[in-house]
């Protein structure tokens, strides 16, 4: 058995319980009235027709080994982007991030450029 609806609620039927997809307040709709206001059927038309949003495009990663600079710690030298040292074949640390030097082309870190000023 179904329990009777308290007084004052709507019916579960359309007409009492439709809701404006805008707003959502309940209305009573007259014929086929699916907004409850002419406010509310202007707003969704104006969303139903405005230009699509821009896809938002994410840049492709860059690597950081390009702009790193490493020096072995057998010989000393230092290399803009490649780890192992092709001297004598071991591996180099990372000092931080650089590239050639505008004056020699050697291999500088920031670092090395600020604190040379």
């Amino acid at each position: 058995m179904t329990p009777h609806p308290r007084p004052g609620t709507p019916s579960r039927d359309d007409p009492g319980t439709t809701r404006c997809p805008v707003c959502q307040l309940s209305f009573t709709p007259a014929g086929r009235q699916a907004y409850c206001s002419t406010r509310c059927r202007k707003t969704a038309f104006r969303r139903r027709h405005q230009d699509p949003a821009a896809a938002t495009t994410i840049p492709p990663a860059l690597t950081r080994s390009r702009h790193t600079i490493y020096e072995c710690p057998a010989c000393g030298e230092r290399r803009a982007g490649q780890q192992r040292c092709g001297d004598c074949g071991s591996f180099g640390r990372k000092i931080g991030p650089g590239g050639p030097c505008p004056h020699c082309s050697e291999p500088v870190t920031i670092s090395d450029l600020l604190d040379s000023t």
